[in-house]
This record gives structure tokens, sequence and C-alpha cells, in this order.
């Protein structure tokens, strides 16, 4: 039986919390940030947060790696 194996690419841009949810950087924060709000760029610097069946299936591709 073959080991299961981290997703590398998940590894990349998830991380896991305490509680099991996956925190992962906000979309649309890598350039071109000048047109954009100050709202919206305050927004994008929190760490998004994933729950539920999403959350379950990045935790799952994990596994292996803590």
């Amino acid at each position: 039986m073959p080991k299961q194996k981290t997703h590398k690419g998940m590894k990349r841009r998830f991380k896991i919390t305490a509680s099991g949810k996956a925190k992962h950087r906000k979309a649309f924060r890598g350039h071109l940030m000048s047109h954009k709000g100050g709202k919206r760029g305050r927004g994008l610097r929190q760490d998004g947060v994933v729950c539920g069946l999403a959350a379950r299936n990045i935790v799952e591709a994990l596994r292996p790696s803590f």
C-alpha cells in the first residue's frame, strides 16, 4: 500500500489553525494596488479563513505533514 502524500501546492498556500480551519492569503493583493481603494487594500491584508467542507478537504490533503 503506497503512503499518502502531502499535496505540495496546498502546503504552500494553506496553514491549518489550532481549531482545524484553513488560513489562506487573499487574492488580488500581488500588484496594481494603486487603483484599488484603501478600505479594500486593508481588507486584503488579513488572512482569509476557509471552514466547512472545503476546509475538511484541505486538511485531508495536508494530513501527512502536520
